[in-house]
């Protein structure tokens, strides 16, 4: 008998600091005029370049962000560390970014109406890890009291929705009943704050979704997941090379190459399109078209790209309700962005209705699930 697999829960964790645009730039200029002041002389025989100046009406327009959540806010305004003061922890204690998995995971396991003993594997999938072994799924796994196994999945952008279609995989095939996935976006320590075109995109959350066997679901909502697509297409577009190679290789672990860095005007140009056709083909898997879609949960990088991919598909600029924004006040939490849209705005969906989940991100990766409420 083939298994019809649902989602019968979701969880959301959202930091309680935040920083708005304004503070951002405040404390990015003040840094800016600092470092073109002590670099004059390099930077007046063209040596070095000048820090530009930026605002934050300039930042809301470029993104549609007007703020972000961020886990710790301590040292990312101080224009002499600008960036996060994350104390360490030691090996007996929990991780920090197991501790906001774990909140999320509580959320979405509550809302799925499931204990520790109801689920098979855990999996935490990110755009980054804070450490390589043991697996912060293993960590989440031994603290929420679940048996079975977990591992930790690094799909960039894409993470999450790669990670629900292993899940998929992983009930369709019986090797599970019901899987855990987790992403906890601990984004900020990865942000290089004395960039003017990318010191803003980031905030931290942490999301999480129950996929389980439709024979065992027992919650309020529950979708019925139709399918999932993926595809990759290699590009230098988006870019972090932080590594433990750097420890052999004699370079700076922490310079700007190691951070995230990117070639923005690039990839609007090349992931819309690609995105546009990825979901056209996948809807065109279940005889659907675009009309047919009550609500596009899409990935939450930046407004423009989102109302673009829209327009394509729609022929038309979608409305708040169809296709939901929160990179306004999330900003992009990476893989997190359309499973916030998800926990956000779905319970006024009714039966039969039909949504999609997309992510787009490095890689290139495209990850999308068909959805359709129970």
């Amino acid at each position: 008998m083939t298994s019809q697999v649902v989602i019968s829960g979701s969880g959301l964790w959202t930091p309680e600091n935040t920083i708005t645009n304004q503070e951002l730039i405040d404390s990015y200029n003040a840094f800016a005029e600092k470092y073109n002041q002590e670099n004059a002389t390099a930077i007046n025989a063209g040596e070095l370049e000048a820090k530009p100046f930026s605002s934050a009406e300039f930042v809301e327009k470029a993104s549609g962000i007007k703020s972000r959540h961020i886990y710790i806010k301590d040292g990312v305004l101080d224009i002499n560390r600008m960036r996060p003061k994350i104390p360490v922890r030691k090996d007996d204690e929990i991780s920090h970014q197991a501790e906001i998995a774990i909140k999320a995971a509580k959320q979405a396991m509550l809302n799925a109406n499931k204990q520790a003993k109801d689920i098979d594997a855990v999996i935490v999938s990110c755009a980054y890890t804070q450490r390589s072994y043991p697996a912060l799924a293993i960590e989440v796994q031994s603290a929420l009291g679940i048996k079975g196994f977990g591992f930790d999945m690094l799909v960039a952008c894409s993470a999450a929705t790669f990670g629900l279609h292993r899940a998929y995989e992983m009930v369709m095939a019986k090797t599970a009943k019901c899987v855990l996935v987790i992403n906890p976006e601990l984004v900020s320590p990865q942000i290089n704050y004395t960039e003017r075109d990318s010191h803003f995109i980031f905030g931290d959350v942490a999301t999480s979704i129950v996929i389980e066997d439709k024979s065992t679901a027992s919650s309020e909502h529950q979708f019925d997941v139709l399918s999932t697509k993926a595809v990759t297409s290699y590009s230098n577009n988006i870019r972090s090379n932080f590594g433990y190679i750097s420890h052999a290789d004699d370079s700076d672990p922490y310079a700007a190459d190691k951070l995230f860095h990117q070639e923005g005007r690039k990839v609007f140009k090349e992931v819309c399109p690609m995105a546009a056709e990825h979901i056209e083909e996948h809807l065109t898997r279940h005889n659907l078209t675009s009309k047919d879609v009550k609500r596009w949960w899409l990935h939450q990088a930046n407004v423009n790209m989102n109302t673009l991919i829209i327009k394509k598909l729609l022929g038309r600029e979608a409305d708040k309700t169809e296709a939901p924004i929160v990179l306004d006040t999330y900003a992009n939490t990476a893989s997190a962005g359309s499973i916030i849209a998800f926990n956000l705005h779905q319970q006024d969906m009714q039966s039969g209705d039909f949504g999609i989940i997309c992510s787009f991100g490095a890689g290139y990766s495209i990850g999308s699930l068909v959805v359709r409420k129970c």
